[in-house]
């Protein structure tokens, strides 16, 4: 073989390498990088779909469940809702025999959709009468939360009990009840 066919021919083969190259960063890897993109895609949507089909398949549990905890919260009306959470406190001293002390309610308008009555009050009695108070609270089923308990004795033996609670009771601005 002669030098010029030996010269030509690498060459080729030199510009044969830089082409596959080339095309291998050009071509090739931005393939493969779209090819994974869209498996994992796939594979998201995919998720996503079962995550769909199985609400549906839940959603009268789902739509029963949300509308009980919708017909627990306290009505659009101010002065109703005020009572409602007034006769529940009520109800809720009379089940456990505590004093109340004392109560501050304040509204919070929170968002658009959603508006707080807050209601910080003061109980006295025993511990039984205290925790009885404080169970019926919680078990009561309308949509109201504790946002802080207090607790202190107001005398040296710790018999006589004072009872501080912040709560919150959820009234849903969209709905008309």
């Amino acid at each position: 073989m002669q030098i010029k066919n030996r010269q030509q021919l690498l060459v080729v083969v030199a510009l044969t390498a830089l082409g596959l190259f080339a095309a291998d960063q050009l071509v090739f890897e931005p393939l493969v990088a779209t090819w994974n993109a869209r498996s994992k895609r796939i594979v998201s949507l995919r998720a996503q779909v079962a995550e769909g089909k199985a609400l549906l398949q839940r959603e009268q549990v789902i739509r029963g469940r949300w509308n009980q905890m919708e017909r627990n919260t306290l009505t659009n009306d101010t002065s109703a809702a005020e009572q409602q959470l007034f006769g529940a406190i009520d109800g809720w001293r009379q089940d456990s025999h505590v004093v109340i002390n004392g109560a501050t309610p304040q509204w919070k308008h929170d968002a658009d959709d959603y508006i707080t009555y807050q209601c910080r009050l003061d109980a006295s009695g025993s511990l039984p009468a205290l925790s009885k108070f404080l169970y019926n609270v919680e078990r009561d089923p309308r949509a109201l939360r504790l946002d802080s308990v207090e607790l202190s004795a107001r005398d040296k033996d710790g018999q006589q009990l004072v009872l501080g609670l912040q709560i919150s009771g959820l009234v849903l601005v969209t709905k008309a009840r």
